[in-house]
């Protein structure tokens, strides 16, 4: 476990061995996520990096537009 301490500008930095782990890069945009007391910090992906991601998902229980109420 990594301990961060927020700068007087709130600001964290990610330790270097999760940033390498991650293989985030500077200037890499993050989504902040709050659930209760905890904030999860998401990498932002592009399109591209997403492309294929949900190749293989199972589509037989999708909803259709007239199931919708």
């Amino acid at each position: 476990m990594h301990e961060v301490t927020l700068s007087s500008k709130f600001q964290l930095s990610i330790p270097k061995a999760i940033r390498e782990r991650l293989h985030l890069k500077a200037g890499q945009r993050f989504i902040f996520v709050t659930r209760g007391d905890t904030i999860a910090l998401v990498p932002q992906r592009s399109m591209a990096e997403l492309r294929g991601s949900l190749r293989g998902a199972n589509t037989d229980d999708v909803r259709d537009r007239q199931d919708r109420i």
